[in-house]
């Protein structure tokens, strides 16, 4: 091999070890942390923490109607009493699917094969 032929494939070498952030000593070097990119949009636990306050709001609603209604609060009528207590059964058993649904996708990310 020819010293032009050596001298490109070191060079070509180092260049990959540079981009691989390997230093001269051999050792990897941590990779540089980019903070994360801000899309504009809500991060997935904004997401869920939002459902959750929503759903404790809809259920403390419905309690709050259920015992006015059981005082004889005139405000306080069956049809939106049981209409609340609906919604927030409706939006209950929506946020354990997806509780339901995280679980399962975290269980199949571990059980990934490496």
């Amino acid at each position: 091999m020819s010293d032009l032929n050596i001298a490109s494939v070191l060079n070509q070498i180092r260049s990959l070890r540079e981009q691989a952030g390997v230093a001269r000593t051999g050792m990897p070097q941590a990779p540089a942390v980019q903070p994360p990119a801000t899309t504009g949009m809500p991060a997935f636990g904004d997401l869920l923490k939002g459902a959750i306050d929503g759903v404790n709001r809809a259920q403390s609603e419905a309690s709050r109607m259920q015992e006015a209604f059981q005082v004889g609060d005139p405000r306080a009528d069956l049809p939106s009493v049981m209409l609340s207590m609906q919604k927030s059964s409706v939006s209950f058993r929506a946020l354990v699917e997806v509780r339901n649904r995280v679980v399962q996708a975290y269980q199949d990310v571990m059980n990934m094969p490496m």
